[in-house]
């Protein structure tokens, strides 16, 4: 990202930041998280795009060598297999600029994590009534 630029208040404002190419992945892994969590809202999140859905969703962002992307430690957890070829921290994945972006395992990540969400929602609502 230019840091000559203000913190971008959009995700639109985030990804113009980046040169074409980076551009190009950004907007397909926001677009794949978009179809998994219809309901989510963008907002910009700790300087990076989020989806949020009941709170925090997921966060993503570029970074010289990688896409990060932010499912937190629940996301990481229940995926560990499938991660299993790419550099992972406790609530963190990378996923290098120079392969293809797993589509089809970001999109199983974000639907658990709507599921995870909406349960907490759900049981926060219902002690709530109690």
């Amino acid at each position: 990202m230019k840091l000559d630029l203000p913190a971008p208040k959009t995700i639109d404002e985030y990804i113009a930041g980046f040169p074409p190419e980076i551009q190009e992945k950004l907007e397909t892994i926001r677009a794949t998280i978009r179809k998994a969590a219809p309901k989510a809202e963008e907002a910009i999140s700790y300087m990076i795009p989020t989806f949020k859905l009941h709170g925090n969703l997921v966060h993503f962002a570029a970074y010289k060598n990688h896409i990060g992307f932010y499912p937190g430690a629940g996301g990481i957890a229940a995926f560990q297999e499938e991660l299993a070829g790419y550099e992972t921290s406790k609530g963190t994945v990378q996923f290098p600029l120079d392969k293809r972006l797993p589509l089809t395992l970001i999109t199983k990540i974000v639907k658990f994590r709507v599921q995870q969400n909406l349960d907490q929602a759900a049981a926060k609502a219902a002690k709530k009534k109690k």
